[in-house]
């Protein structure tokens, strides 16, 4: 992570050899939304089969076991995967901690599971204790600019939200779509409290690696042998360099066009792109493949 510029990969075989854990994101780099990336998947199997372990980490805000039931609907192998953590895990465990307390969902009833079994009740954004944001209501046709006069109401009230995705945008099959961090963001412009339930933040690394130190059987995991795989620089890259691991980029459709039409151009365009990272990845790929 300290080089001068990132190294430019076609296989992750060059790297794997290095590292117990791979901490990997989801969408974006394993599927797209709509269909699963097969080399990716197939990379992420090989890797297991030669004794690594693989934890999908992801900021989808539906606890794991939902986000295990949509990656068996588009095809993602389980046995590319030992465990899975979300960031819909981590809202869970926050809203947890405020018992009996009222929350005013903002997003889709599609990730109603988030309060499944827990001692809150959802009401209005007039009544509510705090905010639960998983994303726009309809992300198909709305963007963050509609929820002004929303997030302005919320503020009035000085609501707390709970950010249970932190992304801003991902690639639902060749559509960019805006999430609940696009949100949480206006909302925090505005001086609203935030707290962001997944990457680039902390308590989803914690919980990834405590889970994967139970899938191999209570053994240590050194940070030096941990490398996390993200297409995001704001989430993925960042969260990793905070949590003190490798970072390997994937060029995907939220980058992919920094890169050209023909993909990683060369060292000086990838090492442009990072400028304003807080550091530089340890690899770049255009897609996952091994």
């Amino acid at each position: 992570m300290t080089a001068s510029k990132p190294e430019l990969l076609v296989h992750l075989e060059a790297l794997a050899g290095r590292y117990d854990l791979l901490l990997c994101d989801v969408w974006g780099v394993i599927h797209n939304g709509e269909v699963a990336f097969p080399q990716a998947c197939d990379a992420l199997a090989r890797f297991r089969a030669g004794g690594g372990t693989v934890c999908l980490i992801t900021n989808s805000p539906r606890p794991s076991d939902d986000v295990a039931v949509q990656l068996d609907a588009l095809h993602v192998p389980r046995a590319c995967y030992d465990v899975i953590v979300s960031s819909g895990d981590v809202t869970r465990a926050v809203i947890a901690e405020r018992p009996g307390q009222r929350a005013f969902h903002l997003g889709p009833a599609r990730d109603l599971p988030i309060f499944a079994g827990l001692d809150v009740t959802r009401v209005d954004a007039e009544t509510a204790d705090y905010v639960v944001c998983s994303g726009l209501f309809d992300d198909t046709s709305e963007t963050p600019d509609d929820y002004t006069a929303l997030l302005q109401k919320l503020r009035a009230r000085n609501l707390f939200m709970l950010c249970a995705n932190p992304d801003v945008m991902v690639e639902r099959g060749e559509t960019l779509i805006y999430c609940a961090g696009a949100l949480a963001d206006a909302y925090a412009a505005m001086g609203g409290e935030v707290l962001f339930a997944g990457k680039p933040h902390q308590p989803i690394y914690a919980r990834s690696l405590e889970r994967a130190r139970t899938v191999r059987g209570g053994g240590k995991i050194v940070p030096e042998r941990i490398l996390a795989i993200g297409d995001s620089i704001r989430t993925d890259l960042t969260g990793a360099h905070a949590f003190g691991v490798d970072f390997l980029f994937v060029a995907s459709a939220i980058h992919a066009a920094d890169f050209g039409p023909g993909g990683l151009a060369g060292s000086e365009t990838a090492h442009a792109i990072f400028k304003e990272a807080p550091v530089l990845p340890r690899a770049v790929m255009t897609r996952l493949m091994w």
